[in-house]
């Protein structure tokens, strides 16, 4: 599908301003829920996002249990109310592909041993959508797990790159710009999508999902843009964490 819309002109600008390499603004609030073990409040461009972590606690029912660890049971919502044309409420396939791998990127980072017949429930929902918000959930995700005091090899962190089209003199949208973080018109027009998930001491990746199709040179400039948008988005999940664990001591005095 194409756009009648200049998604990116001839100085890289694109429709947002932004330049190839630019996040949208990103907010990020630790411990915003009182009634769940961890939370996080998350907002990404136009994205509006919440995160709560229940556990850990004894998995029920008990066939479910794993005698040598915890399961990580991820659950993506997106509210009837988050997009423009009203959304079915309940999960739809699209959530619960998301909900999967979710659940298999949290539980390659969680420390599942130490904790054995239990499980960590982690819920995702989608209060606004715009572009991007699998990214946007398994970070707030992570905010919410460490807020939970969950250990973890680390804080795992999610962000995306992809290319976009540019207009050619006949008016028809060919080639390409690899750009990070799409924005609503990228994502709904653009030529590929790349959605991935690190541990970012390391840049071990623990999830990666392409749409679209890129070359191996777009695929390589795509990935390194979005580990490095990764390891931005990293240092705002800190910081948050630390603002969140510094209100709690200043209450205590």
């Amino acid at each position: 599908m194409k756009s009648d819309k200049k998604l990116i002109d001839e100085n890289g600008k694109r429709l947002d301003g932004r330049g190839p390499d630019q996040l949208r603004n990103i907010k990020i609030e630790a411990g915003v829920l009182h009634r769940a073990d961890g939370s996080c409040y998350l907002e990404w461009g136009g994205n509006k996002v919440i995160a709560a972590v229940y556990g850990p606690r004894e998995a029920i029912p008990k066939h479910t249990q794993n005698p040598l660890k915890a399961i990580v049971k991820a659950r993506y919502n997106m509210a009837a109310f988050s997009v423009d044309d009203r959304k079915r409420p309940g999960p739809d396939r699209r959530s619960q592909e998301i909900s999967k791998v979710t659940s298999e990127a949290l539980e390659k980072i969680v420390l599942t041993d130490q904790f054995p017949r239990a499980a960590i429930d982690v819920n995702i929902e989608v209060l606004d959508a715009e572009a991007g918000t699998r990214c946007a959930g398994l970070t707030a995700a992570g905010v919410a797990l460490a807020d939970a005091g969950i250990p973890m090899r680390d804080i795992p962190v999610a962000c995306a790159a992809g290319k976009i089209g540019a207009e050619n003199n006949d008016g028809m949208f060919s080639g390409g710009f690899v750009v990070l973080d799409l924005g609503k018109e990228e994502d709904n027009f653009g030529n590929a999508d790349l959605p991935i998930a690190i541990a970012p001491r390391t840049n071990d990746i623990i999830l990666l999902q392409m749409d679209g199709h890129l070359t191996f040179d777009e695929f390589e400039h795509a990935l390194d843009l979005a580990m490095k948008g990764c390891q931005e988005i990293s240092k705002l999940q800190k910081e948050a964490l630390l603002r969140r664990y510094k209100s709690d001591v200043e209450v205590e005095e």
